[in-house]
C-alpha cells in the first residue's frame, strides 16, 4: 500500500510539473511590499507588463532584496510563490523598468548569485 502513495504522489507531481510550462521570465525593478497578495502582484504586472501572459512567469522583490515573488499564469489561473533568503541578497536592478531573463539568469537570481553577467550560454559578457 506505501509503494501505491509515492506512485500516485510521482504521477501527480509530473502533472504538475506540465501543467505549470513557464515559456518567458520577467524581472520588475520596482519594490514590491511582500503583504501583497494574488490580486495586488496580478495588479502589478497588469500595470507594468500591461497583461498577464499564459505561461510567463513575473517575478519581483522587497526593498531588500531578501525576498521574492514569483506569479505564474499557466493558462487557466495564477499561481504565486515566494522565495526568501536566509543570507544575503538577490542581485537586483534598482529603478522602474522590466527585464526579459534567460533561463539560466533566473537560475541564478534565485540562488542569489550574480545573473546580470550571464549572457545566452553563459557566456560572461559583463564585467
Amino acid at each position: 500500500m506505501a509503494g501505491t502513495g509515492g506512485e500516485r504522489l510521482r504521477r501527480l507531481v509530473a502533472r504538475l510539473a506540465t501543467m505549470i510550462r513557464v515559456d518567458a521570465l520577467w524581472l520588475s525593478t520596482t519594490p514590491l511590499d511582500m503583504r501583497a497578495g494574488t490580486e495586488t502582484v496580478l495588479a502589478r504586472v497588469v500595470s507594468m507588463f500591461g497583461e498577464a501572459r499564459p505561461h510567463h512567469a513575473y517575478l519581483f522583490a522587497n526593498r531588500r532584496a531578501n525576498r521574492m515573488k514569483v506569479l505564474v499564469h499557466d493558462g487557466y489561473g495564477i499561481w504565486l510563490a515566494n522565495r526568501r533568503l536566509n543570507q544575503g541578497r538577490f542581485c537586483w536592478r534598482h529603478g522602474n523598468s522590466s527585464v526579459e531573463l534567460t533561463r539560466p539568469q533566473f537560475d541564478a537570481l534565485v540562488l542569489g548569485l550574480p545573473w546580470e553577467r550571464l549572457a545566452d550560454g553563459g557566456v560572461i559578457r559583463i564585467v
